[in-house]
């Protein structure tokens, strides 16, 4: 990931120093699908091929990916497209698509110490360098299948559905855990991906819970140390000792 450094005037107590920060670069991707453009998002410059294809994947734009090639800033992705152009700025901060929200169908159960694995692995050596980046992980099988950071909590989470599509993992058989808050749109993007189980160290808003519970999709939030809130489908968080 690219990083710049950056001079700056630090005040701690009452003291002043110049100090030199590294700072993480943004950039802006457009995505295409078939030739259209269906995004311009400020991104960063990891995992392109894996962004392109979980945003039109979890943005409802498709089931299934074809191919997706990177030119430069540009992300060339080929699908059978299954939705239509309307689009708004989604709560989730980046564009979103009025296609509707898939219902996910799975049986997957997972264990509390389970969710704390998946919340112990969204760690950022980047983040910790720079404070600037949002970072997404999935698991499958127990194992840590995807991992990405980006500037943009949004991309984080396109990401590790890109790299399992590109993958030909099962999505109803993983876990999807990231940093960042959780509000209708973020929520989305998981249900249309398949994902039954999402694990945020962050909050929901009332419309994200509504949305996970109405499609099916198990919502974990303040996944933090030893305590965590299962807002939806409980069913699929083993009760401790069960």
């Amino acid at each position: 990931m690219k990083h710049v450094t950056r001079t700056g005037r630090q005040f701690v107590g009452g003291e002043v120093r110049e100090i030199q920060d590294v700072i993480v670069v943004e950039q802006t991707v457009r995505i295409l699908l078939n030739g259209e453009q269906v995004a311009a998002q400020v991104a960063s410059d990891e995992q392109l091929r894996e962004l392109g294809a979980g945003f039109v994947i979890a943005e409802g734009l498709a089931d299934e990916v074809e191919s997706v090639t990177v030119e430069g800033n540009t992300i060339l992705v080929t699908a059978p497209r299954l939705c239509g152009a309307a689009t708004e700025i989604g709560s989730s901060g980046g564009v979103s698509y009025r296609c509707g929200v898939r219902h996910v169908r799975s049986d997957l159960q997972i264990t509390p110490d389970e969710v704390r694995a998946v919340t112990g692995a969204i760690f950022s050596d980047d983040w910790e360098q720079t404070g600037a980046l949002h970072c997404a992980v999935l698991f499958s099988g127990g194992e840590l299948v995807a991992k990405a950071c980006d500037v943009g909590r949004h991309n984080t989470v396109d990401k590790v559905v890109g790299a399992a599509v590109l993958a030909g993992l099962d999505r109803s058989r993983c876990v999807l855990g990231c940093t960042g808050r959780q509000p209708s749109a973020m929520v989305k993007k998981v249900a249309n991906a398949g994902i039954p189980i999402l694990v945020s160290r962050a909050a929901s808003t009332d419309q994200g819970i509504a949305t996970a519970s109405a499609a099916g999709l198990t919502l974990v939030c303040f996944s933090r140390a030893d305590r965590f809130t299962v807002y939806t489908h409980p069913e699929r968080v083993a009760a401790p000792g069960g």
